[in-house]
């Protein structure tokens, strides 16, 4: 793994826009040991509260801590949760283009946590289209920061950030640079992303589009041939949890990685790293076999953390030069 370590060094300063769902995260840590008398349901008795950065916010995360620079462009409300993302975007050295509607709240999703396992998830959001001033300022925004960006990153979590104008300026921005654009797709229809130098489902988002369950290789061998077509010419790198990640080109064979982790403790946010490490190393000019082999362990040690996390240059070293040669 020695090649795949000196790679990470061509991470360092590479410029990569992350345009998306903007998230906030917050957790709310406890013990359960009572019965609530009002309705039959836990009473948690909060000891700790943290925030941290989700959706594409989380993918601009792991771009800055793998070594890059990061630019996030999305929608917040005006409210207190937009707040506390700007504030942690600061703390992270991620430059930000956020745009305003003061008609819809940040997405905000709050977990509640006793002894280490999610008992609730409240979500604050709203999905509606945003309004014509918003789509235009998010347009403005990827053309102003695209001037010396290394790669792109598309992150859809179907929140309203994402529609195919955007998608359409991303792409046509990209290939006038000479710069891939890596998906995180969540709408059913990947024609959606038709352009991009890669889009990344995991198996639910694969099944969806494509209509049916996939329980086999074979299955998703299928499911590929269905939905490289509709990127026109664009890879699919399918990331199936425990069964590791398959790497899908036109007219080459399967390319598969074993999952990573030793340890799986929380997968929340794992996808955020797979698409960021996955787009920094294309930045970089990694081959794309030996990008997704990284992104895969980068997959690994965020899932052994608890909570929304990121992955470090050192971390990502660390288990590369660990990994077992194949």
């Amino acid at each position: 793994m020695s090649k795949l370590t000196n790679f990470l060094e061509a991470l360092s300063g590479r410029h990569v826009v992350i345009v998306g769902d903007v998230m906030l995260d917050e957790f709310a840590r406890g013990d359960v040991r009572r019965i609530s008398p009002e309705a039959p349901v836990p009473v948690l008795e909060v000891t700790s509260r943290s925030h941290a950065l989700g959706g594409a916010a989380n993918a601009a995360a792991n771009v800055a801590s793998l070594a890059g620079r990061a630019t996030l462009i999305g929608i917040v409300g005006a409210d207190s949760s937009a707040a506390v993302v700007t504030s942690l975007l600061a703390e992270r050295g991620i430059r930000s283009k956020l745009v305003t509607d003061p008609t819809r709240p940040t997405t905000h999703k709050t977990r509640l946590v006793a002894r280490g396992q999610q008992i609730v998830r409240i979500d604050q959001e709203s999905r509606a289209e945003p309004c014509a001033d918003v789509r235009e300022n998010l347009i403005r925004a990827v053309l102003d920061a695209s001037a010396d960006a290394d790669g792109f990153i598309l992150s859809d979590y179907a929140k309203g950030a994402v529609f195919p104008a955007l998608t359409e300026a991303l792409v046509t921005t990209a290939k006038k640079r000479g710069v891939p654009v890596i998906a995180d797709p969540k709408h059913r229809d990947f024609r959606l992303y038709r352009g991009v130098s890669a889009i990344t489902p995991n198996q639910n988002e694969l099944e969806l589009a494509v209509g049916r369950p996939l329980t086999s290789d074979a299955d998703f061998h299928a499911a590929a041939a269905d939905v490289l077509p509709l990127l026109e010419g664009g890879a699919l790198v399918a990331t199936r949890g425990a069964d590791g990640m398959t790497l899908f080109e036109p007219n080459k064979a399967p390319f598969h990685v074993r999952a990573a982790a030793k340890s799986v403790f929380d997968v929340t946010g794992a996808g955020d790293t797979v698409i960021a490490t996955l787009a920094i190393g294309l930045a970089a000019g990694i081959p794309m076999h030996d990008a997704v082999t990284i992104a895969s362990a980068a997959a690994g040690v965020v899932v052994s953390k608890v909570g929304t996390a990121s992955v470090t240059s050192a971390e990502l070293a660390s288990a590369l030069a660990s990994a077992p040669a194949d």
